[in-house]
């Protein structure tokens, strides 16, 4: 945030206080994110009140789309009401629907995984056979407009779905769902466009010979389908049931997705296990036992759904899909035994798979920058540039064969070499009869065939040492310029291309003092990269395992694991939470920053409080709602009704809505009492999907009704979180984090002055403006 700016908002505050107009602070901080054109936070609206009527001024810019979600329970009057009332069997059905939806989303994940990977190998396919045939008949330039002209046919296909249907499909979308589950609601990134562009774009993408993975879409897909049963229903379609209303909450929607994200891995790894610790590990910032149980059934649910349709497929029916099972690449029939010089090679494998993977990260910060400008300019740019990376790609995996040279077949019968019809680690290419292109061989195969082809175990010597290094330099340059385009793209297969190259050379450079085979290196080389790119150890390791069918592996994978995290965090962090910093989400990290130790929760409760009396005037909330973005208001009760000034609590802007529309006024200041809880159930106050609560447009309300009084307790978190102003910000933001607030109350320490210091938001727990505010602290002291 610029510091004049700051400046001159402290002196507009400065101002209010000498004129006795200010009588509290402040904290609904809404930000309007990192804007692709300058990437810079925009400055706060900054709210004056005057006096018990509230007179309201705007100071700044406007409120931003990006909301925080309620996984907080508003624990008033209504919600207790509604408790008591349930019987044991209104709890039953709301236990028997969450393991309903959690049985749902695996079964849909499973579905479109299943149908993902029978897409890409059909269409990536028969693409690779056209092309293998023309080359076989000589007729070189034929074969490459084929290729080409599949790929940007195909790329411009993904490309139109993103630019001109759903937007929020482009990239991984892991980021995206990890910032969901950490309270931010960010405009549909759940919504039904976004599924349905990124089943289909990530299949366009990932057959158009793009160096990305289908991983994290899945990751995305799986979530979305969580977010849709999450809904509560739906008038449109008469899905109004009883039932539904119980997850008409973001608790209850949080759970489903992460659910929906686990479910995701299992069905793009085959990994049931990994999955669910993905889940636990990098994607969900809350968890409890029985969140744990639920996403286990559903990823066993995914991996028995994959099962099923992969034996029905083993029989041929499915085109060219059917080859293998649930484990993706096999490399458990090598013999992992390693000596000490095996070690020192693993060691050295997670040093350079920190240093690749911090510089990998880097680069794709740049990069993203880049094309976030190119972006801005519309679709036919977006378009453009899709085009531009798929021609760059198809002449990098059609040309670079040309390089290297023809090698004789190997002499073991058992091996069919050159491989014909089909994919396999003997590619012919343009080479006679009897020898292979082993460029090739990489190259003109789908990405899942690549690696299965540099995992492949007792082929010490199929690729060439130079081949190896031109894979590599191609696959990483590649990944990090198409990571940022217009399409569903992973970064799992590019990383794990990439690091499995790296890899196999290692264990070639070390084959005359290793026993392990160069499969298994090439297992740790990408063990080593996914380490040093996404930051995970406990996860990964278990979906390597899984995906590879080697448990023997396991000390080795974990060493490798470790060093290159502790490598690749000496320089920056993971890709996944660079990418949520660029797109200005206000992500709340697990951990204080050091900074935050010097300073207290008062010190960062700025701006004018709006606060409401527990029985306000109708205008005065109207007004209030108008003027200002704030989504949760303080609610103090003064004398007659009670002792001395108290806070009786936190409203929230969507409940305030709901009593407004049912105008229960009345013309005296007086409470409602009990009768008023006969007019209103809890689920009139519950929160509808995505677009479709009550907006301040709907309300109709006279001028005479403008001066009635409405009461505000039955909706009143009477239990709101507080911290005391002396409370260290460190404290508080982890306290903040792990509890899953949205509004956290300051209160003052001694008596005799206002019940309420101010709120805090995840905003005002964000560097750019806690720095904001006190540049002179170095934001990397630890103390």
């Amino acid at each position: 945030m610029d510091r004049e700016n700051h400046a001159n908002n402290g002196e507009d505050e400065r101002d209010v206080e000498n004129e006795g107009l200010l009588d509290g602070k402040e904290i609904e901080r809404n930000w309007s994110g990192v804007s692709e054109k300058n990437m810079t936070f925009r400055e706060p609206l900054l709210v004056k009140r005057v006096n018990t009527t509230s007179q309201i001024a705007i100071v700044g810019s406007n409120v931003c789309p990006i909301e925080s979600l309620d996984y907080e329970i508003a624990e008033n009057e209504l919600f207790k009401q509604d408790w008591r009332s349930r019987k044991k069997i209104q709890i039953f059905q709301y236990i028997l629907l969450k393991w309903a939806f959690a049985l749902i989303i695996g079964l849909g994940t499973g579905l479109v995984g299943f149908f993902n990977n029978i897409a890409v190998e059909n269409i990536a396919g028969y693409k690779l056979l056209l092309t293998t045939d023309l080359v076989s008949k000589k007729r070189y330039f034929a074969a490459f407009a084929a290729y080409a002209g599949c790929n940007v046919a195909l790329a411009i296909a993904a490309g139109a779905l993103c630019a001109f249907i759903a937007p929020a499909a482009a990239g991984s979308g892991i980021p995206e769902v990890k910032a969901y589950l950490n309270g931010i609601d960010a405009y549909s990134i759940l919504a039904p466009s976004t599924l349905f562009v990124k089943i289909f774009g990530s299949i366009l993408g990932v057959s158009a010979g793009f160096v990305v993975g289908k991983e994290g879409p899945m990751v995305h897909t799986g979530a979305c389908i969580a977010s849709l049963l999450g809904q509560g229903g739906s008038r449109r379609y008469h899905l109004t049931w009883k039932w539904l209303r119980y997850f008409k909450n973001d608790r209850d929607r949080r759970d489903l997705i992460t659910c929906g994200a686990a479910a995701g891995v299992a069905a793009a790894f085959r990994a049931p296990v990994g999955g669910v610790l993905f889940a636990l590990e990098e994607a969900a910032s809350w968890w409890r036992s029985a969140l744990l149980w639920r996403t286990f059934f559903t990823t066993a649910v995914v991996a028995i759904v994959l099962r099923a349709f992969i034996e029905y497929c083993s029989t041929g029916k499915c085109g060219l899909f059917g080859q293998g099972g649930l484990i993706m690449y096999d490399v458990s029939s090598a013999q992992a035994t390693y000596s000490g010089a095996d070690i020192i090679a693993v060691i050295l494998l997670g040093i350079i798979g920190g240093l690749l993977g911090s510089l990998y990260n880097f680069l794709i910060d740049k990069v993203l920058r880049i094309y976030s400008i190119i972006n801005e300019r519309g679709a036919s740019f977006k378009i453009l540039l899709v085009i531009t990376i798929a021609l760059l790609t198809s002449c990098c995996s059609f040309g670079l064969p040309w390089i290297a040279q023809c090698k004789a077949c190997p002499t073991d019968a058992s091996v069919s070499c050159p491989t014909v019809g089909e994919s396999g680690n003997y590619e012919s290419f343009q080479c006679s009869s009897g020898y292979y292109n082993d460029l090739a061989s990489l190259f003109l195969n789908t990405n899942d065939d690549a690696i299965r082809n540099l995992f492949s175990t007792s082929t010490t010597k199929e690729f060439d040492i130079s081949s190896l290094f031109i894979f590599f330099g191609a696959v990483y340059f590649l990944g990090i310029i198409t990571y940022g385009i217009a399409i569903p793209s992973g970064l799992f297969i590019p990383v794990i291309l990439a690091g499995a190259c790296y890899g196999r050379l290692v264990g070639r450079l070390f084959e005359s003092v290793s026993q392990l085979d160069t499969g298994l290196y090439a297992l740790l080389g990408a063990a080593s990269f996914l380490g040093g790119t996404m930051r995970m150890t406990v996860s990964l390791c278990v979906i390597l395992l899984e995906l590879t069918n080697d448990l023997l592996l396991l000390p080795l994978v974990m060493l490798v694991l470790l060093v290159s995290k502790s490598v690749a965090d000496c320089f920056n962090k993971g890709v996944y939470d660079q990418i949520v910093k660029l797109k200005g989400l206000p992500y709340m990290e697990a951990h204080a920053e050091p900074y935050m130790r010097q300073l207290v929760a008062r010190d960062v409760v700025t701006g004018p409080l709006i606060m409401f009396s527990g029985i306000e005037m109708v205008g005065t909330i109207l007004h209030a709602l108008r003027t200002t973005g704030h989504n949760g208001f303080p609610v103090i009760d003064e004398p007659p009704f009670s002792e001395s000034g108290e806070l009786c609590g936190v409203v929230l802007r969507s409940h305030l809505l709901v009593l407004l529309k049912a105008k229960n006024f009345s013309r005296e200041r007086v409470l409602s009492g009990e009768e008023i809880l006969q007019k209103y159930a809890a689920f009139d106050f519950a929160k509808p999907g995505s677009g479709k609560g009550i907006k301040l447009e709907d309300l109709d309300i006279d001028d005479e009704e403008m001066e009635m009084y409405i009461d505000l307790h039955p909706i009143t978190n009477a239990s709101p979180y507080t911290v005391v102003e002396t409370m260290s910000l460190a404290k508080a933001a982890i306290l903040f984090r792990q509890l899953g607030l949205r509004h956290m109350c300051v209160v003052p320490k001694s008596q005799g002055r206002p019940p309420i210091v101010g709120i805090l938001t995840r905003h005002d727990f964000m560097p750019e403006h806690v720095l904001g505010l006190y540049p002179h602290i170095k934001p990397h002291k630890r103390i």
